[in-house]
Parts: C-alpha cells; sequence; structure tokens
C-alpha cells in the first residue's frame, strides 16, 4: 500500500506540474502547480513514516527514491519531448521505407531509401494508397493502369495516344488531371499525369509535375526530404 500511495502522489504531482489545464481544475498556475512538487514528496515521506509503522525507514526511503527518480525520468521526456518524436520518426523512416516521415518542427517529408536503391514513396491519389518511385527523369507523374483504377480513373475510356518509354519498352499513354496527390502533409490539386497502358509499367512514378510544385526536394545519401 505504501508504494502505491507513493506512486499516486507522484503521478499527481507531475500531471499538475506539466499541464497548465490539470493545475487551473485547482486555481493554480502551471508554475504554482510546479513548485507543488517538492512539497508534494516530502509530505509522502513524512506520511509514509507516520501511517505506515511497519515498513522500515530504509524501505521507506527507497520507494521514495525509486518513484523521484521515475517522475524526474518523466519531466525530462516532456522537456524532450519534440526532439523524441523526431528520432522516433526517423527511427520509424529506417524501419518502413516508403512511409513519408513528417518533421514535427520543420513541416517537412521525410523518405528513407529503399533496400532496392531507390525511393519508393507511399502516396495518396484521389485518396487511394498508392506505391510510387521517386523519378527526376519523369516529366510527369505516370500512373499504372491497376493504380490508375483504384484512383477512380475510367481507364477503358482514355485515349492511348502519346508514345512514352518505360522500363518494358515503348508504350502508349493518355494524358489526365489527378484530383489530388497527398505525400505526408503536402497535398497538390490538379495535377497532370499520364496513364500507361496495362502491362506497361509496374510501379507508377511520381515525376516533375508534381516535384515541381514544391519549395524545393533535396536527396541524400540515404534519404529524399521534401519541402513544402
Amino acid at each position: 500500500m505504501l508504494f502505491v500511495g507513493v506512486a499516486l502522489l507522484i503521478a499527481v504531482g507531475i500531471a499538475l506540474a506539466i499541464s497548465a489545464d490539470a493545475g487551473a481544475m485547482v486555481g493554480l498556475t502551471q508554475n504554482e502547480a510546479a513548485r507543488l512538487i517538492p512539497l508534494l514528496l516530502i509530505l509522502t515521506l513524512i506520511a509514509s513514516g507516520v501511517f505506515a509503522r511497519r515498513h522500515r525507514f530504509g524501505e521507506i526511503v527507497t520507494n521514495f527514491i525509486i518513484w523521484g527518480c521515475i517522475g524526474a525520468v518523466l519531466m525530462v521526456g516532456y522537456t524532450y519531448r519534440n526532439d523524441l518524436a523526431s528520432i522516433g520518426n526517423r527511427v520509424m523512416g529506417e524501419l518502413q521505407p516508403g512511409a513519408a516521415i513528417v518533421d514535427p518542427q520543420s513541416g517537412n517529408v521525410r523518405i528513407t531509401r529503399s533496400f532496392g536503391g531507390s525511393f519508393r514513396v507511399n502516396a495518396a491519389i484521389n485518396g487511394s494508397e498508392t506505391p510510387m518511385i521517386f523519378d527526376t527523369g519523369a516529366t510527369a507523374v505516370v500512373l499504372s493502369t491497376p493504380d490508375a483504377r483504384a484512383a477512380g480513373i475510367d481507364t477503358a475510356s482514355l485515349s492511348y495516344s502519346i508514345p512514352v518509354q518505360t522500363a518494358n519498352g515503348t508504350g502508349w499513354a493518355a494524358a489526365i488531371t489527378l484530383d489530388n496527390i497527398s505525400i505526408g502533409n503536402i497535398t497538390r490539386d490538379r495535377i497532370r499525369g499520364f496513364v500507361v497502358q496495362d502491362g506497361a509499367l509496374e510501379t507508377s512514378l511520381l515525376g516533375m509535375t508534381f516535384l515541381e510544385t514544391l519549395s524545393r526536394y533535396t536527396v541524400s545519401q540515404d534519404a529524399l526530404e521534401m519541402h513544402d
């Protein structure tokens, strides 16, 4: 019971210190709530000695130190929460190549290079999740037939009259205008693009008609960063 009591008192103290709203509930400002923490800890130690006579003083002090350390770790974590979020996002980007990781401070979108060496980008086209390859050599966004269908485009009614060169050889494409493309927190509307005939392209291409709308994009050894 002593251990639980110490935990509850310190948890309440930390909540008051880090949350202006919680402090306001009892009529305290955030600074006043933070100054209340040492008092709560002292009262906890005194109460432990008065109401838990069966516990040795050494055990009381040990419990106090343990929960004090836990409280300190939580306070440090809260103080550096933005930095820790950035580190967490970078780790997730390494574990999930193609995932659009948004930097909470700059708002830039970061893509980690995939194991094959290319930058695979998880985009949303007309609301449909679409895996794409970052390709500055493509003059426009180019969709495969399956991806175009998933994006709500009637591929059967398109006129495939534009010759294009793909990895599978020369093919034919139809000009289209996409309602929107979203990558992370970056969204662009009315983007010109092409749909190639079925079988001409395995993975859709994120080309220049989208990339040129960015303020800039940078490519490092292992990461692509898009600036809105």
